[in-house]
C-alpha cells in the first residue's frame, strides 16, 4: 500500500471507530488528550498523521495502531467487536453498531463474580440475556436467581436489577435498548484533561 493509501485507511478507520462507539470529537478528545479540532483535521486529511498521535488515539479507542491501519473494505457489513471496559470490572464486546436503526444493542459481556450486594439499577425497557459460559447471579427486586450456561432470561428493567458471575466470571450475550446500554455498558466519563482523579 502507498503512504497516501495507508493514511486514507487510517483516517476512515479512526472516524469509523469513533462513530461506532457513539463518540463525538469532544468525547475522543477527552479520552486521548488530543484536541477535538486536531482530531477533526486528522479525520478529514487536513493534518498529517504521526505515529505518536495514532498511538494515543488507538489507546483511547481501546484498539491498536495496527487496527487503525488495517484496510477493511467490508466495514459496512462486518462488525469487528473490540473489547471495552464497563462498570465494576466487567468487559464487553459490542456486536451491533451504535447507530443501529432498531435501537437495540447486542453485546457479549464478561462479568466477574461479586460477593457484595450492590445497589440495583432501574431504567426503562426490557433486558434479555443468554448465558454462554459460567453461572449468572441475577438480583431482580427481592429475588435472587442463578442462571446457568444454556439458559436465558428476560425481564422488565423497571424492576431493580443487577447481574454478576456466581462462583467465577460469567459470559453472557445480552440484548437491550439505549437505556440499557447507558445503564450497563457506558462507564463513567474519565476526568477532564489536567484534572486529578
Amino acid at each position: 500500500m502507498t503512504e497516501t493509501r495507508i493514511e486514507d485507511v487510517a483516517r476512515r478507520r479512526l472516524r469509523s471507530l469513533r462513530l461506532g462507539r457513539g463518540w463525538t470529537l469532544d468525547d475522543l478528545a477527552r479520552r486521548s488528550n488530543i484536541g477535538a479540532s486536531t482530531i477533526s483535521r486528522l479525520e478529514t486529511g487536513h493534518r498529517r498523521l504521526a505515529i505518536d498521535t495514532l498511538a494515543e488515539l488507538a489507546r483511547a479507542l481501546e484498539t491498536t495502531v495496527d487496527e487503525l491501519l488495517a484496510d477493511e473494505s467490508d466495514d459496512d457489513v462486518v462488525i469487528r467487536p473490540t473489547r471495552r471496559k464497563g462498570h465494576d470490572g466487567a468487559v464487553h464486546w459490542p456486536l451491533t453498531r451504535h447507530h443501529d436503526p432498531s435501537g437495540r444493542v447486542v453485546a457479549k459481556m464478561r462479568i466477574p463474580a461479586s460477593r457484595k450486594r450492590p445497589d440495583q439499577r432501574v431504567h426503562p425497557g426490557r433486558d434479555w440475556f443468554y448465558v454462554l459460559e459460567g453461572t449468572a447471579r441475577l438480583l431482580l427486586g427481592e429475588r435472587e436467581l442463578l442462571i446457568e450456561a444454556g439458559q436465558a432470561v428476560e425481564f422488565n428493567t423497571m424492576t431493580p436489577h443487577w447481574i454478576a458471575g456466581y462462583g467465577g466470571p460469567v459470559e453472557i450475550l445480552i440484548i437491550f435498548d439505549r437505556h440499557g446500554e447507558q445503564a450497563h455498558l457506558v462507564p463513567t466519563r474519565p476526568p477532564a484533561a489536567g484534572k486529578d482523579s
